[in-house]
């Protein structure tokens, strides 16, 4: 089984309940304010650790309580925290999530210790990449961090897998190049390409955009409809499993983290997308990011 390191974000995620999102200038009633272990780094690591492979995180809290209780979690599961800086005087990252009663969700996010995951910080990690096989990696740190290590995986002939999210507009297409998967949703392959994502044609137009940019496979996500395998010869979509979602957080996370997982047992791309879509299917009927992700047992159920 080949080795994993997730280098990305710790937030403590401020779940709250609405009857729909708000839209701009709105005010309406929420309920149900719960505080839960979260960030995109944090989720993707956890979730490896429940899929039965093992996992090194690199990242950053605060000393306070939040961070506290985010690196007690992650260490709970059997994730490697080496590489979690403790920062003096920062605060941990937060998250505000408002989900509807479909389980759609809109997230605001301060960055925090996360903001400070700067170069000297991976330097000082660097075994922990040298002895990976595959990188996960996410926006939620600096831009010209995630650049940096994808430079330096690249350079060791390392599988770098990216949730480019929150999308970023204007990204170098240099930055596309060594980059052997990216997963973004509609809305983040709409930023990402600026162009307009709304059906299935659009989708496959916008991910052959980054194909053209670079980036060796892109795996769009769709929602309901399941997700698009794009390369430079192929496209094929692989539809989702219909379940009763009550929450959508995290589910990313999820297939990320399976995909992942899957590679490192050495499972085709087919197969590892029909892993990672029956691992998220079972994340939407739960509340909450970490304790969405489930076991390597009911996967395979």
């Amino acid at each position: 089984m080949k080795k994993i390191v997730v280098i990305g974000s710790l937030n403590m995620d401020c779940v709250f309940e609405t009857p729909f999102i708000p839209r701009a200038g709105e005010t309406i009633a929420g309920r149900n304010l719960t505080c839960l272990p979260g960030g995109k780094g944090a989720n993707q690591a956890y979730a490896v650790e429940k899929l039965g492979s093992h996992v090194a995180l690199i990242g950053a809290i605060g000393n306070d309580s939040f961070g506290e209780t985010l690196l007690e979690n992650v260490k709970s599961v059997g994730v490697d925290t080496e590489g979690i800086a403790v920062l003096k005087g920062e605060s941990t990252g937060e998250a505000f999530v408002d989900v509807d009663p479909q389980g759609e969700n809109a997230i605001v996010v301060l960055a925090g210790a996360n903001g400070l995951v700067d170069k000297e910080m991976i330097t000082k990690n660097i075994h922990l990449i040298e002895e990976a096989d595959i990188i996960l990696m996410q926006f939620e740190i600096p831009f010209e961090t995630v650049s940096y290590v994808k430079d330096l995986a690249a350079n060791m002939g390392k599988t770098v897998i990216l949730d480019p999210a929150p999308a970023r507009p204007n990204v170098p297409d240099s930055f596309w190049d060594g980059i052997d998967y990216i997963k973004p949703n509609q809305r983040e392959l709409e930023v990402l390409t600026g162009q307009p994502v709304r059906d299935q044609e659009e989708i496959r137009m916008a991910a052959q955009v980054m194909v053209e940019k670079g980036v060796k496979h892109v795996i769009a996500s769709m929602g309901a409809d399941g997700c698009l395998l794009a390369t430079r010869t192929s496209q094929m979509i692989y539809p989702a499993r219909q379940v009763r979602a009550v929450d959508t957080t995290a589910a990313g996370d999820c297939f990320t983290a399976a995909f992942a997982v899957a590679l490192s047992e050495g499972k085709s791309e087919e197969d590892a997308i029909n892993y990672a879509q029956r691992a998220a299917a079972i994340s939407v009927t739960r509340r909450g990011a970490q304790p969405s992700m489930p076991s390597r047992g009911e996967v395979e159920r």
